[in-house]
């Protein structure tokens, strides 16, 4: 029985309206209709998407209006399970079998409980065999990654293939496009409906890498005229769905040719398959292996941390680092900053917590796991795929010098690949906790959730209670909470404030009599947030739940106060909006010790900045010292191994630079030595490495070169570029003394013909420079 409406209150309270929804589920009323999925490249119709309705002439009869009242009322997960058993339903009554596929929706709120052993029954049952593609949308991806990750793995068990849908709406789905290796590539519409832009340019370049490597399909959406039509062919869509080919009907359209959708082979390597096996192991035999401390693996893991922050919000990082304690402060503030800039980023150790800080997914590695004796950082994004993946050996001794056998790979199948052992041991441990005794879950198996069946009944008639509430309880409740409670009504003019309780009399300083028949704006200020004022509005407006944090001000003195507020809408029984309940709370001292810590983060920073620039650049020309260049020189080696580019090491000496100091003092020297720094930063290519070696010594390193002609080509451009520098160095510098002006020596050493690691190119490089010198001296 509904709860009875308290005397006296000036609202209708919300009416409750699970009961026709749920007779709904129980006589199995919800029918799916149909809209065509097109061959772009011959007009044949290759597959239905189904989209549910309810009965014609009904309140819930639109899947808006559906989903809104199961959200409402807790029968989400079984609204889902209905759809997907009259999509079902509907596909086997019209033939909808192969060689035509069906694509169904799931809901990204109810993941984990949609209910693939009913849908494979009604599967079985229906003539032909029914090629399903499960549409799972991007909206999962920003709070439920591991739920869409097993869903994938669930759906791919049954057979089935998987479209991500939505894509574009959000950065997220870009980064995790290689992860769960979606079949078909769905849009968002606005991609085709909206003038070509840069962010549309930023999502097609990554959609239409990952299909050229994957093989997957790309579904426009939305196409709806001409113009939408040839843009999709511009975007690389194979496959289009709109209304030019033709809107939902409960009976899919006939006049059409169809054809077969011919999807990609299923992906390997996925579900548990991929738990099993270690990032390290999935590592090519001929891939060639080295050995370093666990300090050179700290300085590699920082380089692949700084990249995946420059390839930005589409990056997705997984790291391993043995135990927790090996999750340092350190460690910390550089994964603060990966997680303000990239995708998604988790951390998996023994006895690492679910959240080893806020942002970061965390997992635990068992003993036995291989993994735990690995260190391991994936950095994976549109455009580029790094992996640093090292095996333990076992040494004993200082932590820093313990040796690893490792390789750094950029080859992309196989940093997918880590990544994917890496998820699925964050899957894994998910769904541990989500199903263990210390989950709150029962044990033992649970039934599937299905129209009639699901638990979202239950909670409804748990809610309702066996007799009406006592307006007096409800009095006293909402008097008793210690948050702040308004009631507006959005059917009068400036939805004036209808109820407040003595907690918001408390907030907002004023009696209830002064703030009845108010908008709420009056606790706003000149400096609260306008950005957040029009969020709330266009919730309002939109009839929407708001969650956020306001700056007001209280009573008279206009004192200011951070409040947390929750709205949500109330409508009446024939769904219309009629009025929003607030519930607000101070949260003043939290917004205030977070700033504070936030200013103590920026201080900690910028100190630990100013620590590192001292301890890897020159104090006096600003350019790296030997320790940082020599580590970036590493970076850059490994990278011409990898790609194959040729690379150069460049020695600059001064002559005559001890002359300049003894004629006209240190002070000179050091001033021409920071304006040589200078012309050699702006000659210099941005991936050019340069620094000081001390004194009047330079170390320059060419990357990228072309190795052609067995590296005479590389030899040639690297002595362009000395020439360049050289000709640079050797104009005057205007100083205060005067100009003066210095010769130069340069020595040059080729990878990989002069050496393959730094101190071999450093000391060839060096014994040219002072064979250069000599000649110089006998002229």
């Amino acid at each position: 029985m509904p709860v009875a409406p308290a005397a006296g209150l000036p609202v209708d309270l919300p009416v409750d309206q699970a009961a026709e929804l749920g007779r709904l589920l129980r006589e199995d009323r919800l029918v799916s209709w149909f809209q065509p999925v097109v061959d772009l490249a011959t007009g044949a119709v290759v597959a239905h998407e189904a989209l549910v309705r309810g009965p014609a002439g009904s309140p819930l009869h639109l899947p808006d209006q559906l989903f809104a009242t199961a959200r409402g009322h807790g029968l989400l997960a079984e609204l889902d399970a209905a759809c997907r058993a009259a999509a079902f339903r509907g596909a086997a009554a019209h033939g909808l079998v192969e060689p035509l596929a069906l694509f169904v929706n799931v809901e990204p709120e109810v993941l984990d409980s949609a209910p693939l052993d009913v849908l494979l029954e009604i599967a079985a049952s229906a003539p032909g065999h029914l090629r399903v593609v499960v549409e799972l949308t991007e909206r999962a991806l920003a709070h439920r990654p591991s739920d869409l990750l097993r869903t994938v793995e669930r759906v791919r068990e049954a057979g089935w293939a998987v479209a991500l849908d939505d894509v574009g709406a959000e950065e997220l789905s870009l980064a995790f496009m290689p992860l769960l290796r979606p079949d078909v590539v769905k849009l968002d519409l606005r991609l085709v409906q909206s003038a070509p832009g840069p962010d549309v340019a930023q999502v097609m370049n990554a959609v239409n890498a990952y299909a050229e490597e994957s093989g997957a399909l790309v579904l426009a959406e939305g196409i709806e005229d001409e113009r939408h039509l040839r843009l999709a062919h511009a975007l690389g869509a194979s496959l289009g769905q709109g209304w030019l080919f033709g809107r939902p009907q409960p009976v899919p359209a006939t006049d059409l040719p169809t054809g077969s959708l011919r999807l990609p082979p299923p992906p390997s390597g996925t579900g548990q398959g991929a738990a099993a096996t270690s990032p390290f192991a999935l590592l090519p035999p001929s891939t060639e292996l080295r050995q370093a401390p666990k300090k050179l693996l700290v300085e590699l893991s920082k380089q692949l941390e700084r990249e995946a922050m420059r390839a930005g919000s589409t990056c997705v990082v997984a790291s391993t680092f043995q135990e927790a304690r090996h999750f340092t402060p350190a460690t910390t503030g550089r994964y603060r900053d990966l997680v303000e800039r990239t995708a998604f980023v988790c951390a998996l150790g023994e006895d690492l917590p679910a959240e080893p800080m806020p942002g970061v997914r965390g997992a635990t590695l068992s003993p036995e796991d291989p993994v735990r004796g690995e260190w391991d950082v994936v950095v994976l994004a549109p455009h580029f795929s790094a992996a640093l993946l090292a095996r333990d050996l076992g040494d004993t001794g200082p932590d820093a010098q313990r040796r690893f056998e490792y390789a750094l790979t950029y080859e992309r199948s196989t940093v997918a690949a880590a990544g994917r052992s890496l998820l699925a041991r964050v899957v894994a441990q998910d769904l541990s906790r989500a199903t263990g005794p210390e989950g709150g879950a029962e044990e033992g198996p649970r039934p599937p959730a299905g129209p009639g069946r699901g638990r979202g009944p239950a909670r409804a008639e748990a809610r309702q209670g066996s007799g009406e509430v006592d307006e007096s309880v409800l009095r006293r409740a909402l008097a008793a909470s210690t948050s702040g409670v308004t009631i507006a009504d959005l059917r009068r003019p400036d939805q004036p404030l209808v109820y407040v309780n003595p907690a918001f009399e408390r907030l907002s300083g004023f009696p209830a009599e002064q703030v009845l028949g108010r908008n709420c704006r009056f606790l706003q200020g000149s400096d609260t947030d306008p950005a957040v004022v029009t969020s709330i509005r266009a919730a309002l407006d939109a009839g929407l739940e708001w969650s956020g944090v306001l700056l007001n001000h209280r009573g008279v003195e206009r004192t200011p106060w951070w409040n947390e507020i929750h709205l949500s809408p109330v409508r009446d029984a024939d769904g219309r909006l009629v009025h929003y309940i607030g519930v607000q709370t101070d949260v003043t001292e939290r917004v205030q010790a977070q700033r504070e810590l936030a200013a103590e983060r920026d201080r900690s920073r910028a100190h630990l900045a100013r620590i590192e620039e001292l301890a890897y650049t020159d104090p006096l020309t600003g350019l790296d010292n030997r320790r940082r260049f020599e580590s970036r020189l590493e970076a850059a080696l490994w990278d011409a191994r990898a790609t194959g580019s040729g690379l150069a090491v460049v020695l600059l000496d001064l002559d005559g630079f001890k002359a300049v100091n003894d004629t006209h003092g240190h002070a000179t020297g050091d001033e021409l030595l920071v304006a040589l720094a200078e012309r050699l930063r702006r000659r210099l290519r941005r991936a050019d490495l340069v620094c000081r070696l001390g004194g009047d010594e330079f170390l320059v390193a060419l990357p990228g070169l072309d190795p052609g002609q067995a590296g005479r080509l590389a030899a040639e451009q690297a002595a362009a570029v000395v020439a360049q520098l050289r000709a640079d160095l050797t104009r005057p510098v205007a100083v205060g003394a005067g100009e003066v002006s210095v010769g130069v020596s340069a020595g040059v050493a080729l990878h990989p013909a002069d050496g393959d690691a730094v101190t071999a190119l450093v000391h060839a490089a060096d014994q040219r420079m002072f064979t250069e010198k000599r000649v110089h001296r006998r002229r």
